[in-house]
């Protein structure tokens, strides 16, 4: 068998760029078909419930600060790029298909942007990954930022309170937030285009049968962060015909313990490579832990990668799925020759 340290490096470029392949719309140049004729179509006032803050926008955003990458591609996605006054807290390299145009978005800041460095950019609308990014010690607390005339507004899969976290999320979920940030910023044409567009590639996702267990692997060392039962990890697996090992935690993510972990013996492990938390790295803990170590999948290097980016609810979401069902492919046919 091919040994998975060796190709590590190549297959999570190969999935960093081609995570949105060719889905950020229909018309294979995006920001052509995307850009000022869908904002012009776009109906106003719009008022939305976000995350139990209510939104109301009454025309297109002209300057947007995102914060995050999923925030960043979906304006990206809809063909956007253009209003785009300050981007922050990016979780890796842009997909292929979106690098071009996100390439002269100016970076405010490597993790989430001080208020004051925000407001320095005049924005109308911000627009994050997560809550947690609007904070006093943050880009600003969203009240606050509402009573300067400033519009906020949080990825709704990112959505805390259990009354508007997706339980569990599904491909319905992810394809209303692409709807929703198309009537809000201006760009519902985009947006359909763009969903119909993941509709089609979802549909012709080819699933595996086999019935293997997996564990999706996000941080930790000592304690390891893991993809729970409700979130972008449980789908992604599932769409790949994995299961889940903590299928039963009603989390999105969740902490558990080597030893928990062990007791399962998952068939797969999936990996998410980031630039502060790599696949490598991760491989580095699976063989030094000795409760890991002893594991079949850890031993004959059962590896599959999601680059950080694609491993929250996004534009991504359907290619992270269907990366993940060709690297399973692979690995199964890998395993099945040797």
């Amino acid at each position: 068998m091919p040994s998975t340290r060796s190709t590590l490096a190549s297959v999570a470029l190969v999935l960093g760029l081609a995570g949105c392949s060719g889905g950020a719309s229909a018309d294979p140049d995006p920001s052509a078909s995307a850009g000022a004729p869908s904002a012009a179509s776009g109906t106003y006032p719009v008022t939305v419930d976000n995350c139990g803050t209510e939104v109301t926008v009454a025309e297109a955003p002209e300057r947007i600060v995102t914060i995050k990458s999923t925030s960043t591609e979906m304006v990206l996605a809809l063909g956007l790029g253009d209003r785009l006054v300050g981007t922050a807290f990016s979780d890796g390299p842009l997909p292929g298909d979106l690098a071009g145009t996100g390439a002269d978005a100016p970076v405010l800041a490597e993790r989430a942007p001080s208020e004051e460095v925000v407001l320095e950019t005049e924005p109308d609308l911000v627009f994050a990954g997560w809550e947690s990014n609007f904070s006093a010690d943050g880009a600003g607390v969203r009240a606050d930022l509402q009573q300067l005339g400033i519009t906020t507004y949080v990825s709704p899969a990112a959505c805390q309170a259990p009354e508007y976290q997706p339980d569990p999320l599904t491909f319905d979920d992810v394809f209303a937030s692409i709807t929703e940030a198309g009537d809000l910023l201006g760009a519902p044409d985009a947006a359909a285009e763009l969903v119909a567009d993941q509709q089609q590639r979802l549909e012709g996702i080819e699933a595996s049968g086999s019935g293997l267990t997996a564990l999706w692997y996000s941080s930790g060392s000592d304690t390891p962060f893991v993809g729970g039962g409700i979130g972008a990890p449980q789908l992604l697996m599932e769409t790949a015909g994995l299961s889940n090992i903590m299928a039963g935690t009603e989390e999105t993510w969740a902490s558990a313990s080597w030893e928990a972990i062990a007791e399962e013996n998952p068939d797969v492990i999936v990996l998410v490579d980031s630039a502060w938390n790599t696949a490598e790295h991760k491989i580095e803990v699976l063989e030094s832990t000795p409760t890991t170590a002893v594991l079949p999948a850890v031993q004959e290097e059962r590896y599959l990668i999601v680059p950080f980016p694609a491993s929250e609810a996004g534009v991504r979401s359907v290619d992270a799925a269907a990366d993940l069902a060709t690297q399973l492919d692979e690995l199964e046919s890998t395993t099945a020759a040797g």
